[in-house]
Protein backbone atom coordinates (compact mmCIF):
# COMPACT_ATOMS: atom_id res chain seq x y z
CA UNK A 1 0.00 0.00 0.00
CA UNK A 2 1.27 3.49 -0.83
CA UNK A 3 2.21 5.66 2.12
CA UNK A 4 3.76 9.04 2.79
CA UNK A 5 7.52 8.77 2.21
CA UNK A 6 8.15 11.29 4.97
CA UNK A 7 5.96 10.28 7.92
CA UNK A 8 4.69 6.88 6.78
CA UNK A 9 1.00 7.83 6.97
CA UNK A 10 -1.15 5.69 4.68
CA UNK A 11 -4.87 5.47 3.81
CA UNK A 12 -6.55 3.07 6.25
CA UNK A 13 -9.42 2.02 4.01
CA UNK A 14 -11.02 2.49 0.61
CA UNK A 15 -13.16 5.30 2.02
CA UNK A 16 -10.30 7.15 3.70
CA UNK A 17 -10.27 10.81 2.68
CA UNK A 18 -6.47 10.94 2.73
CA UNK A 19 -5.03 11.46 -0.76
CA UNK A 20 -1.30 11.21 -1.25
CA UNK A 21 0.30 13.80 -3.51
CA UNK A 22 3.13 13.10 -5.92
CA UNK A 23 6.43 14.91 -5.80
CA UNK A 24 5.93 17.79 -8.28
CA UNK A 25 9.22 17.00 -10.08
CA UNK A 26 9.30 13.21 -10.25
CA UNK A 27 7.03 10.17 -9.86
CA UNK A 28 9.04 8.30 -7.24
CA UNK A 29 7.59 9.43 -3.90
CA UNK A 30 4.26 10.40 -2.31
CA UNK A 31 3.39 12.77 0.53
CA UNK A 32 0.36 13.32 2.73
CA UNK A 33 0.94 17.07 3.06
CA UNK A 34 3.08 19.98 1.90
CA UNK A 35 4.86 19.94 5.25
CA UNK A 36 6.00 16.38 4.68
CA UNK A 37 7.12 17.29 1.18
CA UNK A 38 9.30 20.11 2.49
CA UNK A 39 10.70 18.05 5.36
CA UNK A 40 11.64 15.16 3.06
CA UNK A 41 13.11 17.39 0.32
CA UNK A 42 16.77 17.29 1.53
CA UNK A 43 16.78 13.47 1.58
CA UNK A 44 15.05 13.18 -1.79
CA UNK A 45 16.63 16.08 -3.70
CA UNK A 46 19.50 14.24 -5.42
CA UNK A 47 17.38 11.31 -6.61
CA UNK A 48 14.60 13.72 -7.59
CA UNK A 49 16.89 15.76 -9.84
CA UNK A 50 18.16 12.62 -11.55
CA UNK A 51 14.65 11.24 -12.13
CA UNK A 52 13.21 14.55 -13.30
CA UNK A 53 16.04 14.86 -15.82
CA UNK A 54 15.20 11.36 -17.10
CA UNK A 55 11.53 12.29 -17.46
CA UNK A 56 12.45 15.50 -19.26
CA UNK A 57 14.68 13.62 -21.69
CA UNK A 58 11.90 11.16 -22.47
CA UNK A 59 9.83 14.09 -23.72
CA UNK A 60 12.74 16.02 -25.23
CA UNK A 61 14.07 13.20 -27.39
CA UNK A 62 10.70 12.01 -28.66
CA UNK A 63 10.46 12.32 -32.45
CA UNK A 64 7.65 14.78 -33.34
CA UNK A 65 5.13 13.62 -35.93
CA UNK A 66 5.82 16.76 -37.97
CA UNK A 67 7.24 20.25 -37.80
CA UNK A 68 5.76 23.12 -35.82
CA UNK A 69 4.34 24.49 -39.09
CA UNK A 70 1.97 21.56 -39.57
CA UNK A 71 0.06 21.11 -42.83
CA UNK A 72 -1.23 23.52 -45.43
CA UNK A 73 -4.84 24.32 -44.53
CA UNK A 74 -5.97 23.68 -48.12
CA UNK A 75 -4.12 20.64 -49.51
CA UNK A 76 -3.24 19.15 -46.07
CA UNK A 77 0.31 18.34 -47.17
CA UNK A 78 3.16 19.17 -44.77
CA UNK A 79 4.44 22.71 -45.13
CA UNK A 80 8.07 23.19 -46.12
CA UNK A 81 10.37 24.56 -43.44
CA UNK A 82 11.50 27.02 -46.12
CA UNK A 83 9.30 30.01 -45.26
CA UNK A 84 9.58 31.31 -48.83
CA UNK A 85 7.39 28.42 -49.98
CA UNK A 86 4.29 29.50 -48.07
CA UNK A 87 2.28 32.56 -47.06
CA UNK A 88 0.72 33.60 -43.77
CA UNK A 89 -2.54 35.35 -44.58
CA UNK A 90 -3.20 38.58 -42.69
CA UNK A 91 -6.96 37.94 -42.77
CA UNK A 92 -6.94 34.66 -40.84
CA UNK A 93 -3.27 34.08 -39.84
CA UNK A 94 -3.35 30.68 -41.53
CA UNK A 95 -0.31 29.48 -43.45
CA UNK A 96 -1.08 28.47 -47.04
CA UNK A 97 1.44 26.82 -49.34
CA UNK A 98 2.36 28.68 -52.51
CA UNK A 99 0.93 25.86 -54.61
CA UNK A 100 -2.58 26.25 -53.25
CA UNK A 101 -2.39 30.02 -53.36
CA UNK A 102 -1.22 29.93 -56.99
CA UNK A 103 -3.85 27.45 -58.17
CA UNK A 104 -6.61 29.39 -56.39
CA UNK A 105 -5.40 32.61 -58.01
CA UNK A 106 -5.40 31.03 -61.49
CA UNK A 107 -8.92 29.68 -60.97
CA UNK A 108 -10.24 33.04 -59.85
CA UNK A 109 -8.60 34.83 -62.78
CA UNK A 110 -10.01 32.36 -65.31
CA UNK A 111 -13.52 32.67 -63.85
CA UNK A 112 -13.13 36.42 -63.33
CA UNK A 113 -13.81 36.07 -59.65
CA UNK A 114 -12.70 38.43 -56.92
CA UNK A 115 -9.29 37.52 -55.52
CA UNK A 116 -9.88 36.01 -52.09
CA UNK A 117 -7.95 34.07 -49.44
CA UNK A 118 -8.02 30.32 -50.27
CA UNK A 119 -8.94 29.55 -46.67
CA UNK A 120 -11.32 32.17 -45.23
CA UNK A 121 -12.46 33.66 -48.57
CA UNK A 122 -11.85 37.21 -47.41
CA UNK A 123 -10.79 39.60 -50.22
CA UNK A 124 -7.04 39.81 -50.79
CA UNK A 125 -5.82 43.18 -49.40
CA UNK A 126 -4.87 45.64 -52.13
CA UNK A 127 -2.92 48.04 -49.92
CA UNK A 128 -0.69 48.17 -46.85
CA UNK A 129 -3.50 49.92 -45.00
CA UNK A 130 -5.87 46.99 -45.57
CA UNK A 131 -3.19 44.54 -44.47
CA UNK A 132 -2.61 46.58 -41.30
CA UNK A 133 -6.38 46.62 -40.63
CA UNK A 134 -6.55 42.82 -40.96
CA UNK A 135 -3.56 42.39 -38.67
CA UNK A 136 -5.13 44.65 -36.05
CA UNK A 137 -8.24 42.47 -36.05
CA UNK A 138 -6.10 39.39 -35.46
CA UNK A 139 -4.24 41.17 -32.66
CA UNK A 140 -7.52 42.10 -31.00
CA UNK A 141 -8.49 38.43 -31.22
CA UNK A 142 -5.28 37.58 -29.28
CA UNK A 143 -4.00 35.50 -32.20
CA UNK A 144 -0.46 34.17 -31.44
CA UNK A 145 0.94 34.33 -35.01
CA UNK A 146 -0.29 37.92 -35.38
CA UNK A 147 1.29 38.87 -32.06
CA UNK A 148 4.56 37.25 -33.11
CA UNK A 149 4.47 39.05 -36.45
CA UNK A 150 4.06 42.38 -34.67
CA UNK A 151 7.04 41.47 -32.51
CA UNK A 152 8.98 40.75 -35.69
CA UNK A 153 8.15 44.19 -37.07
CA UNK A 154 9.54 45.80 -33.91
CA UNK A 155 12.63 43.59 -34.21
CA UNK A 156 13.25 44.80 -37.76
CA UNK A 157 13.07 48.39 -36.49
CA UNK A 158 15.68 47.64 -33.83
CA UNK A 159 13.22 47.89 -30.93
CA UNK A 160 14.32 44.62 -29.37
CA UNK A 161 12.65 45.21 -26.01
CA UNK A 162 9.18 45.56 -27.56
CA UNK A 163 9.92 42.62 -29.84
CA UNK A 164 10.81 40.40 -26.88
CA UNK A 165 7.64 41.45 -25.06
CA UNK A 166 5.43 40.41 -27.98
CA UNK A 167 7.39 37.21 -28.55
CA UNK A 168 6.91 36.38 -24.87
CA UNK A 169 3.17 36.99 -25.08
CA UNK A 170 2.85 34.80 -28.18
CA UNK A 171 4.97 32.07 -26.57
CA UNK A 172 2.73 32.08 -23.51
CA UNK A 173 -0.18 31.46 -25.88
CA UNK A 174 1.60 28.41 -27.31
CA UNK A 175 3.36 29.81 -30.38
CA UNK A 176 6.35 27.52 -31.03
CA UNK A 177 8.10 29.95 -33.39
CA UNK A 178 8.08 32.59 -30.65
CA UNK A 179 9.92 30.24 -28.30
CA UNK A 180 12.63 29.87 -30.95
CA UNK A 181 12.84 33.66 -31.36
CA UNK A 182 13.08 34.12 -27.60
CA UNK A 183 15.96 31.65 -27.45
CA UNK A 184 17.82 33.89 -29.90
CA UNK A 185 16.94 36.97 -27.84
CA UNK A 186 18.30 35.44 -24.64
CA UNK A 187 21.39 34.20 -26.48
CA UNK A 188 22.23 37.62 -27.92
CA UNK A 189 20.80 39.75 -25.15
CA UNK A 190 18.44 41.55 -27.51
CA UNK A 191 15.64 43.22 -25.52
CA UNK A 192 16.41 40.97 -22.55
CA UNK A 193 19.48 40.19 -20.46
CA UNK A 194 21.63 37.31 -21.70
CA UNK A 195 20.51 34.17 -19.91
CA UNK A 196 21.70 30.74 -21.00
CA UNK A 197 19.19 28.93 -18.78
CA UNK A 198 16.25 30.76 -20.36
CA UNK A 199 17.77 30.35 -23.81
CA UNK A 200 17.90 26.58 -23.37
CA UNK A 201 14.40 26.50 -21.89
CA UNK A 202 12.90 28.19 -24.95
CA UNK A 203 15.03 26.05 -27.28
CA UNK A 204 13.74 22.88 -25.64
CA UNK A 205 10.10 23.99 -25.74
CA UNK A 206 10.46 24.88 -29.43
CA UNK A 207 12.25 21.60 -30.19
CA UNK A 208 9.57 19.55 -28.44
CA UNK A 209 7.01 21.47 -30.49
CA UNK A 210 8.67 20.31 -33.72
CA UNK A 211 10.85 23.31 -34.61
CA UNK A 212 13.75 21.87 -36.66
CA UNK A 213 16.02 24.92 -36.30
CA UNK A 214 15.60 24.94 -32.52
CA UNK A 215 16.35 21.22 -32.47
CA UNK A 216 19.47 21.78 -34.58
CA UNK A 217 20.62 24.57 -32.26
CA UNK A 218 20.18 22.28 -29.27
CA UNK A 219 22.36 19.71 -31.02
CA UNK A 220 25.00 22.35 -31.71
CA UNK A 221 24.91 23.40 -28.03
CA UNK A 222 25.41 19.81 -26.86
CA UNK A 223 28.29 19.39 -29.33
CA UNK A 224 29.98 22.51 -27.92
CA UNK A 225 29.61 20.96 -24.47
CA UNK A 226 31.24 17.78 -25.86
CA UNK A 227 28.10 15.72 -25.20
CA UNK A 228 28.19 14.11 -28.61
CA UNK A 229 25.66 11.34 -27.98
CA UNK A 230 23.00 13.90 -27.10
CA UNK A 231 24.08 16.14 -29.98
CA UNK A 232 23.65 13.31 -32.49
CA UNK A 233 20.19 12.49 -31.12
CA UNK A 234 19.08 16.09 -31.63
CA UNK A 235 20.56 16.26 -35.13
CA UNK A 236 18.84 13.02 -36.18
CA UNK A 237 15.45 14.31 -34.99
CA UNK A 238 15.99 17.60 -36.84
CA UNK A 239 17.12 15.78 -39.99
CA UNK A 240 13.99 13.64 -39.83
CA UNK A 241 12.00 16.89 -39.91
CA UNK A 242 13.80 18.03 -43.07
CA UNK A 243 16.69 20.13 -41.71
CA UNK A 244 19.49 20.40 -44.27
CA UNK A 245 21.86 21.87 -41.68
CA UNK A 246 21.42 18.84 -39.44
CA UNK A 247 22.12 16.42 -42.28
CA UNK A 248 25.36 18.31 -42.96
CA UNK A 249 26.23 18.12 -39.26
CA UNK A 250 25.50 14.38 -39.20
CA UNK A 251 27.74 13.90 -42.23
CA UNK A 252 30.58 15.47 -40.28
CA UNK A 253 29.62 13.33 -37.29
CA UNK A 254 29.85 10.21 -39.46
CA UNK A 255 33.27 11.26 -40.78
CA UNK A 256 34.55 11.70 -37.23
CA UNK A 257 32.95 8.51 -35.94
CA UNK A 258 30.17 9.95 -33.78
CA UNK A 259 27.37 8.22 -35.71
CA UNK A 260 27.28 4.76 -37.27
CA UNK A 261 26.92 4.13 -40.98
CA UNK A 262 23.48 2.54 -40.52
CA UNK A 263 22.17 5.39 -38.38
CA UNK A 264 23.48 7.98 -40.84
CA UNK A 265 21.89 6.13 -43.76
CA UNK A 266 18.58 5.96 -41.88
CA UNK A 267 18.76 9.70 -41.19
CA UNK A 268 19.41 10.38 -44.89
CA UNK A 269 16.36 8.35 -45.90
CA UNK A 270 14.13 10.01 -43.31
CA UNK A 271 15.36 13.46 -44.32
CA UNK A 272 14.59 12.82 -47.99
CA UNK A 273 11.16 11.42 -47.08
CA UNK A 274 10.39 14.60 -45.13
CA UNK A 275 11.41 16.74 -48.13
CA UNK A 276 9.39 14.61 -50.56
CA UNK A 277 6.30 14.84 -48.35
CA UNK A 278 6.22 18.61 -48.91
CA UNK A 279 6.18 18.30 -52.71
CA UNK A 280 3.13 18.37 -55.00
CA UNK A 281 2.42 19.19 -58.67
CA UNK A 282 0.71 22.43 -57.57
CA UNK A 283 3.73 23.53 -55.54
CA UNK A 284 6.10 22.67 -58.40
CA UNK A 285 3.93 24.67 -60.82
CA UNK A 286 3.98 27.65 -58.44
CA UNK A 287 7.78 27.44 -58.19
CA UNK A 288 8.06 27.31 -61.99
CA UNK A 289 5.74 30.29 -62.43
CA UNK A 290 7.63 32.28 -59.82
CA UNK A 291 10.99 31.50 -61.44
CA UNK A 292 9.57 32.64 -64.77
CA UNK A 293 8.43 35.91 -63.22
CA UNK A 294 4.74 35.11 -63.74
CA UNK A 295 3.94 35.59 -60.03
CA UNK A 296 5.53 37.43 -57.13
Amino acid sequence: MSCCDSCGTAPTSEVDDLKLMKCPDCDLVRYCSNNCLQEHRPKHEEVCKERSAELRDEVLFRQPEGTHLGDCQICFLPLSIDHDKSYMRSCCSNIICRGCFHINRIRQLELRLQQTCPFCRQPIPSSKEEIAKNEMKRLQANDPPAIRKLGGSYYQKGDYRSAAEYFTKAAELGDVESHQLLSVAYHKGQGVEKDEKKELYHLEVAAIGGHPHARHNLGAYEARCNRMERAVKHMIIAANLGSDDSIKALKQGYIHGFISKDDFAAALRAHQAAIDATKSPQREEAARAEAAGEIR
